[in-house]
């Protein structure tokens, strides 16, 4: 259901909105050196640096030197940092899935001095070692393993638990459980202290929490169950507690921290910029209140800085830092630090004091930050993605950290659409990624501010790629009945005759994790259905309803709060409603599809409005609201025993007697998100109606359904072909 995701090729996006990635959090940013004028990258089994501007590659890490003794194969780099004083690599390999991300392997560390290539976690088993990091003295490394904190002493090699080898399955170090990963993108669960003595970690204690049991049929003769802690909404949230171990003599200090951890979440822990004391954010169960601690690692005990509240809910970090978690943005050596608060109806950046007595406000007008790109405290700079006056698109702007600076334009003028920045840390290069809708993305290196480009041979060719792009796909606006204007894009077939009636195809997705609008290269494209679109004669639009995460004020994406189900829903048949006023649509061949959140929304629409959508094909749907996570949930429709009519009302389910048209349903039996007894509680109540529908399950599939030869050419074939049947293309 939920993702947070950069803005990159929309059809990838979709992917992997959909299945998760495989990929370790991370591992696609750009490792930069630090002074800023040159980065590392894994290039042919090798690290390189390359310098700006001349983009000169120098091999500092050749092949022959991870190459494990005997092998005579170099390890496959998955991800890899060096320590802090550059003289050691820390190599990721071996990596595998754990629910979304590969997030466990096998570590490797190489003194750059001496060529000693070692594997980190010997005795541990192969493949299960998590997060690895260096100690700021580069002297040891800590990791997770099979649910415990380790410690490895590089000089003599001897690893030590620091967790007590307590962990569980159930009773999680260093680590997170299952909905803490997927609502709150909280997987690193461990920090080294500055100067490097200690360690603070979560420790998550799932105990109480419930399993859901996927039931595997497929893998042997037997059956066998798979347990997944899940906490259904309406659940408990796992208890947390924060530990700070001596990493000397393997003590414990907890952390005394104020309110009942079964009540409350803790998405958010550092170190408060020196290593006596530790920075916490703590949401209410509800997750409209905010409070900011700070904690003496010594004692425990745990005072209150900031607190904020809000009628809906309260962002996490990764809506606006681009899913990243870990690190706090501190300023003026510790004494005060940013953040972001939608308190004045825009997403705002802020700077707190280190007490929590005084705040400034640092960006200023009725727009939102989209994400947070660089804080240059040096040059009194900060650089953000923002866009005013067009919510579909995004550009880099910057502003005086101060507070006491204009919005300032960094993107230029003449590249409408989808912009992306990897910022040196001193600000003067940025790798700047570019498309919109109708252009392909294309990647440039720019010094900044004056945004030139690195390669003068390379100057004009983004505005060249804009004026000669082939105009497929064609952004609109649709103002409903109630007055809410929404944006939208269309495409039309190739060969379009506005005197004939074509079928419209609907994609949806409408709640709050993810918008469909966007002017990036991939909108409009249909990444499931075999064949051309466009040559076979259908209408492909997406419109975007209130409650999308879409950057147009607080009150556009919290209107959805208590209303998912009903608002979304509402607001896109009423768009449809005006589409089809259109002269060129053919009202008997309405269609609607979505995955996930957007199967959700396809059920809703088909059962809701009977009389405007005539096929759905919805996939992974969440079919009753009862039956997703307690994070996901509660933070966008709050808790059911104080409003459970908001949740059946919102279902899917509630409405399936309503079905006249035509309905496929898909869902993958071993998806760990959306859980597949949603699938069986909506067959139950249309059998119970006698409502005719297709069903599709594919076994042992997870939320992506991609697992198995010829997975997703089936699907492909599948979704393809009962559109054809009952929604033909072709204008008439």
């Amino acid at each position: 259901m939920s993702f947070s995701v950069r803005s990159f090729f929309f059809a990838i996006f979709l992917f992997v909105f959909c299945i998760g990635a495989n990929a370790q959090p991370g591992s696609g940013e750009l490792k930069w050196a630090k002074e800023g004028n040159s980065y590392y990258v894994a290039k042919d089994g090798e690290i390189v640096r390359i310098d700006l501007p001349d983009s000169k590659e120098t091999v500092v890490v050749p092949r022959s030197a991870l190459m494990p003794g005997g092998s005579g194969k170099p390890l496959v780099i998955r991800n890899f940092s060096f320590s802090e004083d550059g003289k050691k690599l820390l190599v990721y390999t071996n990596s595998k899935r754990v629910w979304r991300y590969d997030t466990r392997g096998d570590y490797w560390v190489l003194d750059l001095a001496t060529k000693e290539l070692r594997q980190l976690g010997k005795e541990r088993p192969a493949s299960s070692l998590m997060f690895a990091k260096f100690s700021p003295d580069g002297t040891k490394v800590a990791y997770t393993s099979e649910h415990n904190v380790y410690v490895e002493d590089l000089s003599g090699g001897k690893a030590s638990c620091l967790t007590g080898t307590n962990g569980t399955r159930k009773l999680i170090n260093g680590t997170f459980d299952w909905v803490y990963e997927e609502e709150l993108n909280c997987r690193d669960g461990f920090r080294w202290s500055p100067d490097g003595q200690h360690i603070a970690y979560w420790q998550i204690d799932a105990n109480q929490v419930k399993d859901y049991l996927m039931l595997n049929t497929t893998d042997s003769i037997y059956q066998f169950v798979v347990p997944v802690e899940y906490p259904k909404v309406g659940e408990a949230p796992s208890p947390y507690k924060i530990g700070v171990v001596n990493v000397s003599t393997g003590t414990t200090q907890w952390m005394d921290i104020p309110e009942d951890p079964r009540n409350t979440y803790l998405p958010r822990m550092e170190w408060a910029a020196n290593s006596s004391e530790l920075i916490l954010q703590q949401l209410n169960r509800k997750q409209n209140d905010s409070r900011i601690y700070l904690s003496n690692v010594a004692t425990g005990n745990t005072t209150l800085l900031y607190e904020e509240h809000d009628s809906a809910y309260i962002e996490v970090k990764g809506m606006w830092q681009d899913g990243v978690e870990e690190g706090w943005d501190w300023l003026k050596g510790g004494k005060e630090f940013a953040w972001v608060s939608e308190k004045d109806g825009w997403r705002h950046i802020y700077r707190i004091s280190r007490d929590g007595k005084k705040e400034t406000l640092v960006t200023k007008g009725n727009y939102d930050v989209i994400s947070i790109d660089l804080i240059d405290e040096k040059n009194n700079y900060v650089y953000f993605m923002a866009s005013p006056d067009n919510a579909t698109q995004k550009y880099l702007y910057r502003t005086r950290l101060d507070g006491k600076g204009k919005l300032e334009r960094v993107t230029p003028a003449g590249e409408p659409g989808t912009h992306d920045y990897a910022l040196s840390p001193n600000a003067k290069y940025a790798q700047h990624g570019f498309s919109n809708a109708n252009t392909e993305e294309v990647q440039e290196w720019v010094k900044l501010p004056e945004h030139q480009p690195v390669d003068k041979t390379k100057s004009g060719n983004i505005p060249d790629r804009v004026l000669a792009a082939d105009k497929k796909v064609e952004f609109f606006k649709v103002k409903t009945e109630d007055g809410v204007e929404m944006d939208g894009w269309m495409v039309k077939p190739t060969h379009f005759d506005p005197t004939k009636k074509y079928p419209v195809v609907f994609y949806v997705y409408g709640e709050p994790a993810a918008q469909t609008v966007l002017d990036q290269y991939g909108s409009g494209l249909n990444f499931l259905y075999a064949g051309d679109m466009r040559a076979d004669g259908y209408i492909y639009i997406s419109v975007e309803n209130r409650g999308a995460p879409a950057p147009k004020g607080r009150l556009w994406r919290k209107s959805i709060y208590r209303n998912i189900g009903r608002l979304n829903i509402h607001d896109q048949a009423m768009a449809a409603k005006e589409i089809l006023k259109w002269p060129f649509v053919d009202s008997s061949r309405i269609a609607v599809w979505g995955w996930s959140g957007g199967g959700s929304s396809t059920l809703n629409l088909l059962f809701q409005y009977p009389d405007i959508y005539k096929t759905g094909i919805a996939i992974a749907a969440v079919d009753n609201q009862l039956c997703y996570d307690n994070i996901y949930q509660e933070r966008y429709m709050g808790i059911p025993r104080e409003n459970r009519d908001d949740f059946v009302n919102g279902s899917p389910i509630t409405y399936a007697k309503n079905l006249r048209g035509n309905l496929l349903y898909i869902h993958g039996t071993g998806d760990d998100n959306v859980h597949y007894q949603n699938a069986e509680m909506l067959l139950n109540t249309l059998i119970r109606y006698n409502k005719l529908f297709q069903f599709m399950p594919y076994p042992n599939r997870s939320h992506g359904i991609f697992e198995g030869e010829g997975t997703r050419r089936h699907l492909s074939t599948l979704y393809t072909d009962y559109l054809k049947k009952n929604c033909p293309g072709g204008g008439r």
